[in-house]
């Protein structure tokens, strides 16, 4: 691989230069306003795969947004990688938080990325992280030097759910066969501490309405007298935890398999300091649930999140009303065995019942998905262990991720195969907030060390 990591090296500015360009384009999924730069997107990244040399390169519609696919078969005997990433991007707002325009990708020095990071929205996640294995596939590729079948698929819908991926996933299983799934949508604990992850959240999402009477009313005239939407809906949202922070919905813990102290010893070692954590988000404390670690709050416990709250009068001056209506969109991130769908139903169960009758409530579920645990024994965890000791010159920590991808899952239930998260992003990285960004260091890396696993994926199923 001496040649292909002397190609990476040689044609970094046009690593970078491409990159630019795909992030320039505001590729939004969850707006129709954008439908046609996510098409735009699709056409880049289609267009950047061929010219890396894979063949059989194709934009395949669905009832949203399309797919991106293309492979390169080297030999029908030798194992199969599919590469799954996704090209579309979460909204930029707040834009006035930004520093710089979330799609005027620019380049900015900072105290953990003194190499330089990029600024934009997908910098990380995961527009910057995919693109690592299109530039990857083409030093492989120029050099001769790849080493199994590989194959992408990547969707424009991720940030919405990927509604439609299993569908198409079902309906293509044979273009899609495949021996596992490389995955690279995760993090790293430290660019000097590199670490493979095992192991998601699921989640379920869910919007809510609540409303009182049928029209606005002056809060003068009908105050204390008429339930407020704005003031039930906190109220009920406030009664969803303890004072402990355990959620206080009936069964959601029912299925919740909880670690031993072994093994929530062995994950509080992962080098991490408190101090720290609580500087970089410029906090004074950490809060969570009781009994339970920083660490440990953001991986293996399940939360319940309100994301967004809203009604009534919101603009410039006074208005005062008595609003009609209130809403609020609620994350809850799952452990394993809780299914989506089940905790999705209890809580709808248990936020109508804690309702008061002056109100109505509407809940609506939107998406969700199972979580996920990746053995850390297999021929494909082995392979993304070695080639990030030899990229880093340090073996990973196996870590346990708070996000959630809910197509892992979804890859194991309709291919049978398991998926592998060798992401290269950093927490701080900033990722569905004003100021993402990506470090170069980690762009590169990314670069270097996905050739390394392909290698070693091969010759791990050679000796098996």
């Amino acid at each position: 691989m001496k040649a292909v990591q002397q190609y990476i090296k040689k044609n970094k500015k046009r690593q970078l230069d491409e990159l630019i360009e795909f992030l320039k384009i505001p590729s939004i999924s969850n707006s129709p306003v954008y439908k046609k730069d996510v098409k735009k997107a699709a056409a880049y990244l289609k267009d950047r795969m061929k010219e890396a040399g894979l063949d059989k390169t194709k934009i395949y519609p669905t009832k949203g947004h399309p797919i991106v696919y293309g492979e390169k078969i080297i030999d029908q005997k030798l194992p199969t990688v599919l590469v799954y990433g996704h090209y579309d991007v979460q909204p930029p707002d707040p834009l006035e938080l930004w520093d710089s325009g979330p799609f005027e990708p620019v380049i900015k020095k900072t105290k953990l990325h003194p190499k330089g990071a990029i600024f934009a929205r997908g910098a990380c996640d995961d527009k910057g992280q995919l693109y690592m294995h299109v530039k990857a596939f083409e030093a492989m590729n120029v050099n001769n030097e790849i080493p199994c079948n590989i194959k992408f698929m990547i969707e424009g819908e991720e940030e919405v759910g990927s509604a439609n991926l299993e569908a198409f996933c079902k309906k293509n299983r044979k273009l899609l066969q495949s021996d596992m799934v490389l995955i690279s949508d995760t993090s790293i604990i430290d660019n000097k501490v590199p670490s493979v992850t095992i192991g998601l959240r699921g989640l379920s999402y869910i919007e809510v309405e609540v409303t009182g009477p049928d029209k606005d009313l002056h809060s003068g005239v009908y105050g204390g007298a008429v339930a407020n939407p704005i003031n039930v809906l906190c109220d009920m949202i406030a009664s969803l935890k303890d004072k402990n922070g355990k959620i206080n919905i009936p069964n959601f813990y029912k299925n919740v398999v909880n670690l031993s102290k072994k093994e929530r010893d062995l994950m509080n070692k992962a080098p991490f300091s408190i101090t720290k954590y609580k500087k970089g988000l410029k906090i004074k404390e950490v809060m969570g649930e009781k009994g339970y670690t920083t660490l440990e709050r953001a991986s293996i416990r399940p939360t319940l999140d309100v994301n967004g709250i809203w009604g009534g009068y919101t603009g410039e001056g006074a208005k005062t009303v008595l609003p009609s209506k209130a809403y609020a969109k609620i994350s809850m991130r799952l452990v394993p065995d809780q299914h989506p769908d089940k905790i999705t139903k209890l809580f709808e169960k248990h936020f109508k019942s804690i309702a008061p009758k002056g109100v109505s409530v509407k809940v609506e579920p939107h998406h969700g998905g199972f979580p996920a645990v990746t053995p850390t024994n297999t021929l494909e965890y082995k392979a993304a262990h070695l080639a990030m000791k030899e990229s880093f010159g340090k073996a990973p920590i196996p870590v346990r991720g708070g996000g959630s991808i809910p197509i892992v899952s979804m890859f194991e239930k309709v291919f049978g195969v398991k998926s592998v998260l060798m992401g290269f992003g950093l927490n701080s990285d900033d990722i569905h907030s004003p100021n993402e960004h990506y470090g170069l260091f980690n762009y590169y890396k990314g670069i270097e060390t996905i050739p390394l696993f392909f290698k070693h994926y091969a010759e791990l199923k050679a000796k098996k």
